[in-house]
């Protein structure tokens, strides 16, 4: 794959926390929090998501370690707020949109299903709502699969939550990197008849949303798939500040 300056040219995987969460069978599973960053070959950054705001932390969660917020890593990066050109905002629940409000002078780029659905007064979408309905922020609306710049492209993956959306990006080096995001928020959850969670919204459209991303992984060619809150995947991972390029 060749150079493309107007194209993707580093991704930064970001992890905020990480959390050990007891399950009913007396075992563990490792959770992260996560957010990402694109750097294109002109010198754009696009963010996608944003993290948890500790104010809306939901109680009863076990306590998280390695904590870093969005704006620690990006600090870490000498990037402050106001160079964020763009916000790709996957959905609105709390642990990914709370530090929305502090990147007032970026575009934010949201399914429009799923923004309407949460303006509308949807509970589920309650807690961080100051933070991504904040009057500042700007927001263009899709509808469906869009190709948001080159290299970069939004894929309509609903069940999880209506309106949920993943983030392709093609790489110079990596080459395709797929960021299903909480799509899929397991590996081992990747199989075309997977059950819904307590959290998802919808099982047949998170199954449809789910084989729709196993057959772009074959006909993209994807080199790495990423998901959404998998510890024991992102302990695998190249974590910023270093990068995929």
């Amino acid at each position: 794959m060749t150079s493309n300056s107007t194209g993707p040219a580093k991704l930064y995987l970001m992890q905020l926390s990480a959390t050990t969460v007891p399950l009913p069978n007396k075992t563990t599973m490792e959770m992260v929090m996560v957010c990402y960053l694109i750097v294109t070959g002109d010198g754009k950054r696009i963010l996608i998501d944003s993290g948890m705001y500790p104010e809306t932390m939901p109680p009863g969660l076990p306590p998280a370690r390695d904590k870093k917020t969005v704006l620690e890593h990006l600090a870490e990066l000498q990037i402050a707020p106001k160079d964020v050109d763009t916000v790709i905002c996957t959905h609105f629940d709390v642990d990914h949109a709370g530090y929305h409000d502090a990147f007032r002078y970026a575009e934010f780029v949201v399914q429009r299903e799923h923004y309407e659905r949460a303006r509308s007064g949807d509970p589920r979408y309650a807690a961080a709502r100051a933070h991504w309905d904040h009057p500042s922020l700007r927001y263009r609306m899709l509808d469906g699969d869009t190709e948001l710049a080159p290299g970069v492209t939004l894929i309509e993956t609903s069940g999880h939550a209506p309106g949920h959306q993943s983030v392709l990006v093609r790489l110079p080096k990596t080459g395709a990197v797929l960021l299903v995001i909480d799509a899929v928020v397991l590996a081992r959850l990747f199989t075309p008849e997977r059950k819904a969670w307590p959290k998802d919204h919808n099982e047949e459209q998170l199954r449809a949303s789910t084989r729709k991303l196993m057959e772009m992984v074959e006909r993209e060619k994807v080199a790495l798939t990423v998901f959404g809150h998998d510890g024991e995947q992102w302990k695998t991972l190249r974590t910023s500040p270093e990068f995929y390029d």
